[in-house]
C-alpha cells in the first residue's frame, strides 16, 4: 500500500493564504486576530466529525452568517464516490436553517456553485482544498445583517478552507493509520490462533475451528453485521458457508453459494467481489439479500491455490465498503491463507511424527517384547518338565498358554502398527471409531466407543465434521492434560437440546485429574465455540473415576433441518 504523501505544514500554508490579504479592507484586518485564533484551534478535534463542526461554526461566525453547511468528499477510489457525501454538517439557529443550508450544499455539489435564485438569499461558496486535491465544499448563505457577502468573507472562508482542508487531511491519514494497525493485529491474532492448534486442528477443508475464528474477526475489523467463511463445496463446485459470525447466525451455515454464481468464478479465480446491494445481487446465500447491506467477499488464495473465501456485510442502508477497506480485506484473506497452508503443513509434521513413532513402537515390541515373553515362556516349560508336582505342572502350562496368546496379541498389535492409516471413512461412524482407535497409541489403551441412533443417517456433514473436531480436540486434551486410564466416548443422535429440538450429542468421560481451578482451559473453550456456531453447546462435569474424579465433556448441536 503506497504511503500518504506528507501534509503541507499549516503554518505554511496559513502565511500564504494570508500573505494575499495584505492591503486590503480595515474590516478585514480587524479580524484576522479572530480568523488565526479558528486556524490554530481547527486541528485539535478528537475525530473527523468533531473538526468539522468545528470548522462549520468558525465560519459563520467570522463572516456573520445566519446557516452554513460542509460536504466532504469520499476519498479517491471508494466505492460511494459518485453516491452523495461521505459526510454533511450543518450549522443554524433553527432546523429550517440548517436544513435549507444542506440544501444549498447539495445544488454547489450539482452544478458547481449554488443558484442565486431561491429563498436563501445571499450565499458563498468555497471549495475546501489542499493543494491539487478538493476534499469538499463549504457554503454560507443568510448574512445576518442582510447585505450581501462581501469581497472580504470570501477572502477570510477561503483562508479557512485551506486550513480546514490540512485539518481533514491530517484526519484522514491517521484514520487510515489505525485502520491497517487494526487490520494487521487481527491477522497476527488468527495465524496465532490458527498454528497453535486450537483453532486450525484438522485438514484445510475443515480447519477445525479455524472458521469460527476467523469469521468472527473479519467481522469485527470490518466493522460489519457479519463475518462469513465459505469453503469449497464437495462435488458441486460451488462454496458453502463453513463458519458465520453474526448475532443471528441461524439460516446462513450450511448454504451453498453454487457454482452458477457469477461470484463462485471470480473468487475462485482469486478475484474479488463487491456487492453493493445485495437485493438486487444476491450472492450471500437463501437468507442474505433480505438481510444485509453492502457486502465485500476475497478470496482466501495462496498462491495459485484458493482455498475459499471470506465474506462480510453490513447492515442494510449500511455504509458501502472504501477502497481502502477492500484493500485491507484482501490482504487480510491473503495472510489468512498463508496461515491456513502453514497449519496443514504442520499438521502433516505431526501426522509423519505419529507414524514414525508407531514404526518404531513395532520395532521396540517384536525385537524386545515378544523375544522377552518367548524367553519366558521357554523358560516356563522348561520348569514344567522338571516339576514332579502335577498342581506345579498344571500352573505352569496355563502360564505358558497364557503367555503364547499375549504374544499373538502383540504381534497382532505390530501388524496394525505398521500398516498405513486408512482413508478416512465416508460415514460418520468410521471417521469416530478411526479417531478413537488413533487416540490408543499415545494414550496408550484403547476408549471405549459407544453409538445410539442413526449417527450417519441423522447427522449431516457439516455438523459431522465439527463433531469429529470436536472428539479429536477432547481426546487430545485427555491424553495431554487428564493422566486418564480409561475413557469413554458416546455419540447419541438421539439427543435432544434444552429447547427440545432434536440434536446429537457427543460425550467423552474420563478418570484423571479433572479440570484444574484456574487452569488452562482453551481446548474447553474451542469445543464451545464450535458448538456455538453450530446453534448447540458444550459443558464439563465429574468424570467417570470414584467420587466423580476426572471429567466429562458433553458437546451438542442441533440437526440439521432443525435450526442448525
Amino acid at each position: 500500500m503506497a504511503a500518504a504523501a506528507p501534509s503541507p505544514d499549516p503554518l505554511d500554508v496559513a502565511a500564504e493564504a494570508t500573505r494575499g490579504l495584505r492591503g486590503l479592507s480595515t474590516e478585514l484586518t480587524a479580524r484576522l486576530p479572530r480568523l488565526l485564533e479558528a486556524m490554530r484551534a481547527l486541528g485539535t478535534g478528537p475525530d473527523a466529525h468533531t473538526v468539522l463542526d468545528r470548522i462549520v461554526r468558525t465560519a459563520a461566525e467570522l463572516v456573520g452568517a445566519r446557516r452554513a453547511a460542509i460536504g466532504v468528499h469520499h476519498a479517491e477510489g471508494d466505492a460511494a464516490a459518485g453516491q452523495g457525501l461521505a459526510d454533511v454538517v450543518t450549522y443554524g439557529e433553527t432546523e429550517a436553517d440548517r436544513e435549507g443550508c444542506a440544501e444549498l450544499l447539495a445544488e454547489a455539489r450539482r452544478t458547481g456553485v449554488p443558484s442565486a435564485a431561491g429563498p436563501q438569499g445571499s450565499y458563498l461558496a468555497v471549495p475546501l482544498r489542499v493543494g491539487e486535491e478538493t476534499f469538499g465544499t463549504i457554503c454560507l448563505a443568510g448574512k445576518r445583517d442582510g447585505g450581501p457577502f462581501t469581497e472580504s468573507d470570501r477572502h477570510l472562508v477561503e483562508v479557512l478552507a485551506t486550513e480546514a482542508g490540512i485539518a481533514i487531511g491530517h484526519t484522514r491519514v491517521q484514520g487510515a493509520t489505525r485502520q491497517r494497525e487494526r487490520w494487521i493485529e487481527g491477522a497476527v491474532a488468527v495465524t496465532q490462533a490458527l498454528l497453535s492448534g486450537g483453532a486450525g486442528d484438522s485438514a484445510v477443508g475443515g480447519m477445525g475451528g479455524g472458521p469460527s475464528v476467523v469469521a468472527g474477526k473479519v467481522r469485527e475489523l470490518a466493522d460489519a453485521a457479519v463475518g462469513i467463511v465459505l469453503l469449497p463445496e464437495d462435488g458441486g463446485g460451488g462454496l458453502k458457508v463453513a463458519a458465520v459470525a453474526a448475532d443471528e447466525p441461524s439460516g446462513l451455515l450450511g448454504t451453498a453459494l453454487p457454482a452458477r454464481s457469477p461470484a463462485v468464478p471470480r473468487l475462485l479465480a482469486g478475484q474479488p467481489v463487491l456487492i453493493e446491494d445485495p437485493a438486487a445481487d444476491p450472492l450471500l446465500g437463501t437468507s442474505a439479500p433480505g438481510r444485509y447491506g453492502p457486502s465485500l467477499m476475497v478470496p482466501l488464495s495462496s498462491g495459485d491455490r484458493v482455498l475459499g473465501a471470506l465474506a462480510t456485510a453490513r447492515e442494510r442502508g449500511g455504509r458501502p465498503f472504501t477502497a481502502s477497506e477492500r484493500a485491507l480485506a484482501a490482504q487480510f484473506a491473503a495472510q489468512v491463507a498463508i496461515a491456513l497452508v502453514l497449519a496443514e503443513a504442520q499438521r502433516d509434521r505431526e501426522r509423519l511424527v505419529v507414524l514414525e513413532e508407531r514404526d518404531r513402537i513395532a520395532r521396540d515390541l517384536h525385537d524386545l517384547v515378544v523375544q522377552r515373553l518367548f524367553a519366558a515362556a521357554m523358560l516356563l516349560e522348561s520348569a514344567e518338565r522338571r516339576s514332579d508336582a502335577p498342581e506345579v505342572r498344571a500352573r505352569i502350562e496355563r502360564a505358558v498358554e497364557e503367555l503364547g496368546a499375549t504374544i499373538q496379541e502383540v504381534r497382532t498389535a505390530i501388524y496394525a502398527l505398521q500398516q498405513a492409516p486408512p482413508e478416512t471413512p465416508a460415514g460418520l461412524r468410521g471417521r469416530v471409531l478411526r479417531e478413537v482407535r488413533a487416540a490408543a497409541v499415545p494414550l496408550g489403551f484403547q476408549p471405549s466407543l459407544t453409538f445410539v441412533g442413526p449417527v450417519d443417517d441423522q447427522v449431516g456433514p457439516m455438523t459431522g465434521a465439527h463433531l469429529v473436531a470436536a472428539l479429536r480436540e477432547a481426546l487430545s486434551n485427555a491424553f495431554r492434560h487428564a493422566r486418564a486410564q480409561r475413557i469413554e466416548v458416546v455419540v447419541d443422535a438421539t439427543a435432544r437440546l434444552a429447547d427440545g429440538r432434536p440434536a446429537v450429542r457427543l460425550t467423552v468421560a474420563d478418570d484423571g485429574v479433572g479440570v484444574p481451578a484456574g487452569g488452562r482451559r482453551s481446548g474447553l473453550a474451542n469445543l464451545a465455540r464450535r458448538a456455538e456456531a453450530l446453534g448447540g453447546s458444550s459443558a464439563f462435569g465429574p468424570g467417570l473415576g470414584e467420587g466423580g474424579r476426572g471429567t466429562a465433556v458433553t458437546w451438542e448441536a442441533p440437526l440439521p433441518g432443525e435450526g442448525a
